[in-house]
């Protein structure tokens, strides 16, 4: 059997000693999983190791880590690859980000994980009441678009690796958010533009996400949270026409204006149409869309100081090569008066060829 080397990051609150890390010899296989390394520690060094873990096969989502700084299942890593990865031979295995650390590598879902999947209101609110003496029934082809949801087993990985959390501890989250959209895409439920708008006006809501793709990233079950959080901005703006406070309607509909004219993004305009939901004057001439200008007049200033922002750019719009074409595939997909949603969890990427 190989011989691989852990770093735990230990941390005990009753000794009041600061966390630390702690080094172990593990002999396995390479396709054994990280798990079964700590696993064997716990059984053969150190029993005061604090992990949790049950069903050992990436279902139960209870075994969530940071592994060589990436968010992961314990389970469903393998240590050979895990050891690939890893800095000067060790695995280095630490509980996960955005949460606080209860023991070792158990962290407190309750505060951030589960506090924030009951923000978004986790059941069903029926729309009507369902036929009498019998359930209701939904036809298959109705939850499709939410079967990619459904298949989130809140393990909290994309919670750890969230970067908007790191900013702004009261996201709400991709874990939290892509509940949501289970319940916004069920055509059972009767709340979805009370539920979008609520989460549409939150400064911590909808509009609150960076579009990092770490949560994609690390899903273990593919939900893919950002795709989910997309999708309720598309239904808000696109379905329900919700002009928010936070200027995600306004930017949504300033960033497609600019592509549609340009072909290219024009970042000087971006911002000014922006606060004038996609219009360039309104931006300007509207009270609180001057308002919110000014104060972004410093954040302007220091992009001009450092270069990040020409000043030629600012009045002339490069125009670059091939711009009709992106043009020309704006015009093509707008022609279509049906928005097309591709759930590649359903239909896979060969779809087409099996359709």
């Amino acid at each position: 059997m190989s011989q691989f080397k852990l770093k735990i990051r230990r941390f005990d609150p009753e000794s009041a000693e600061p966390a630390y890390w702690a080094d172990y010899d593990v002999d396995l296989p390479p396709e054994r999983s990280v798990l079964d390394g700590i696993l064997q520690v716990k059984d053969r060094e150190d029993a005061s190791i604090a992990i949790r873990c049950s069903c050992r096969a990436a279902i139960c989502g209870s075994c969530g880590v940071r592994i060589n700084g990436r968010s992961a299942l314990a389970c469903n890593t393998r240590i050979g690859e895990a050891a690939e990865g890893g800095r000067d031979g060790f695995i280095t295995v630490e509980p996960m980000g955005n949460m606080p650390v209860l023991k070792d590598l158990v962290t407190d879902m309750e505060a951030v994980h589960w506090k924030k999947v009951r923000r978004v209101v986790p059941w069903l609110v029926p729309a009507e009441d369902p036929p009498e003496g019998q359930e209701y029934i939904v036809p298959a082809e109705a939850m499709l678009d939410v079967t990619q949801a459904m298949a989130c087993i809140h393990c909290g990985v994309c919670v750890s690796a969230c970067l908007s959390l790191e900013v702004d501890p009261d996201f709400i989250g991709p874990a939290a958010l892509a509940k949501a959209y289970r319940f916004v895409g069920d055509p059972r439920d009767g709340e979805a533009e009370t539920r979008l708008r609520d989460l549409a006006e939150d400064p911590h809501g909808i509009y609150d996400c960076t579009h990092c793709f770490a949560c994609v990233e690390v899903c273990p079950k593919d939900v893919a949270p950002m795709n989910q959080i997309m999708r309720l901005r598309r239904r808000a703006t696109g379905d329900f026409g919700i002009k928010d406070q936070n200027n995600g309607y306004g930017h949504e509909h300033a960033f497609v204006g600019i592509v549609e004219r340009w072909g290219t993004n024009h970042e000087a305009q971006l911002l000014p149409r922006s606060f004038g939901d996609g219009s360039l004057l309104k931006g300007q001439l509207r009270p609180s869309g001057a308002q919110q200008l000014a104060r972004e007049l410093p954040t302007a200033v220091r992009g001009l100081r450092s270069g990040k922002v020409a000043p030629k750019k600012v009045f002339l719009h490069p125009k670059l090569p091939d711009q009709d074409q992106v043009r020309r595939i704006y015009k093509e997909i707008e022609s279509h008066d049906e928005r097309i949603e591709l759930n590649l969890y359903i239909v896979g990427e060969m779809g087409e060829e099996t359709e």
